[in-house]
């Protein structure tokens, strides 16, 4: 298990609630809030997940702030998919697109994988009209969906989550985000319907 820190004793404590850990979060350094986020391992992602189900809901600002139309916000990412530490690593980049921001989001995934399987696109979108949804967060991303229109400059070129290795990774799944400071975020992901108890939490650069 990781070594403990301030936001893993808040974690394993059963009477810290997510609005503690917020104010924790909140008042460590970047660097400090990045290692400390990114050190969570599955049972610890899982408890943050569920003490952050009772955290005010997560809303498009957090993702990108005051970004205009297609300027790059990056969230530092660790999941706990059975893999290396160095390849749990990843960025999400989210930016409003040049039309319709209010509704949705456009990002991708970047990190060590993404030459083997792919930018794994998907659109970011509120989940208050499905009850089903809103649920397990109130913000998913899905990667049914991917980006119809300009994405941010650099950006790699938009390919179906069908295309290659990406269908064995993203085709078919949502990512449910709740909110936990104002940094840092936890998502769990589901293929369709069905969750696959795998975590990643997300720590925004900026």
């Amino acid at each position: 298990m990781a070594e403990t820190t301030g936001l893993t004793q808040l974690l394993d404590d059963p009477h810290a609630g997510v609005d503690a850990i917020g104010r924790y979060l909140d008042r460590l350094d970047a660097d400090t809030r990045g290692r400390e986020a990114g050190a969570l391992g599955r049972a610890r992602q899982r408890a943050l997940y569920d003490k952050a189900a009772h955290a005010g809901p997560i809303d498009f600002a957090h993702f990108v702030g005051t970004a205009a139309a297609r300027e790059e916000v990056i969230h530092d990412g660790t999941n706990t998919l059975p893999l290396p530490p160095s390849l749990r690593r990843f960025q999400k980049r989210f930016c409003r697109p040049a039309h319709g921001g209010d509704a949705r989001l456009f990002g991708y995934n970047e990190g060590p994988t993404r030459a083997v399987v792919g930018p794994g696109y998907f659109v970011t979108i509120p989940t208050a009209d499905r009850p089903a949804w809103s649920a397990h967060g109130a913000v998913v991303v899905d990667y049914f969906q991917v980006p119809d229109g300009e994405v941010a400059p650099g950006w790699p070129p938009i390919v179906d989550n069908h295309w290659r290795l990406q269908r064995f990774v993203y085709a078919g799944t949502r990512d449910f985000m709740r909110r936990v400071s104002t940094h840092v975020s936890i998502g769990a992901a589901f293929k369709g319907d069905r969750p696959l108890d795998h975590y990643f939490v997300l720590c925004r650069q900026a």
